[in-house]
């Protein structure tokens, strides 16, 4: 279900960007449509909390801490250098510097759409390695069978955005990336529940 409702928000972006490029056309409404890759990372102030958790990165640090549960690999016979999905990750910190450029160059860009990725993939199993060196937690892992209609290989090329807006994506390495998560978690081990910042509430959910 979770790989089909994702297959459906890729589709639905293709769409939404055909509609923005429609007005744009018609109204002369100046836009840009960022296809961001898989978002992971946090800041400070700000992490992952979803509920019930599916991020890769999330639910594996989740496990990191609460030992006695598998981390569940969904499909290991992939034609991947290890068998398993390979994904391509792009720090928030970055997702942010590239709305950021995108917003300031919107009245010359008038329409346009870019990927915001790293354009590295690394592979399910390389995600587990280094949240076991930066937790370091010895995560068991379960291969369960594949979800229908995950892809071998989903990384974005963010040439086009490096080439007109001068984007680099600074924080996302994959060590990095699992860094900042894993601090945010130690810090607010219940989520938000339990975070002590005023005005930040969970995903989802109402202040």
């Amino acid at each position: 279900m979770k790989a089909n409702r994702s297959k459906f928000m890729l589709l639905f972006a293709d769409l939404f960007a055909i509609v923005l490029a429609s007005y744009h056309r018609a109204y002369r409404l100046n836009c840009v449509a960022l296809r961001c890759f898989n978002a992971a990372g946090a800041t400070a102030q700000l992490g992952e909390d979803h509920r019930p958790e599916t991020h890769l990165l999330s639910r594996l640090l989740d496990v990191a801490t609460n030992s006695r549960r598998p981390f569940e690999i969904y499909g290991g016979d992939y034609p991947t250098p290890d068998g398993t999905c390979v994904r391509d990750f792009v720090d928030v910190v970055d997702i942010a510097r590239a709305h950021i450029l995108a917003l300031q160059a919107l009245p010359k860009l008038g329409f346009a759409t870019y990927n915001v990725g790293h354009g590295r993939g690394y592979s399910v199993r390389e995600v587990i390695r280094t949240a076991e060196q930066v937790t370091g937690a010895s995560i068991t892992v379960r291969v369960v069978p594949r979800r229908a209609g995950d892809p071998a290989v989903l990384v974005g090329s963010p040439n086009k955005l490096c080439r007109d807006l001068g984007w680099k994506p600074k924080d996302s390495d994959l060590e990095g990336i699992v860094r900042s998560a894993w601090r945010w978690t130690e810090r607010n081990p219940r989520g938000y529940r339990g975070a002590r910042q005023i005005g930040i509430w969970r995903s989802g959910s109402k202040p």
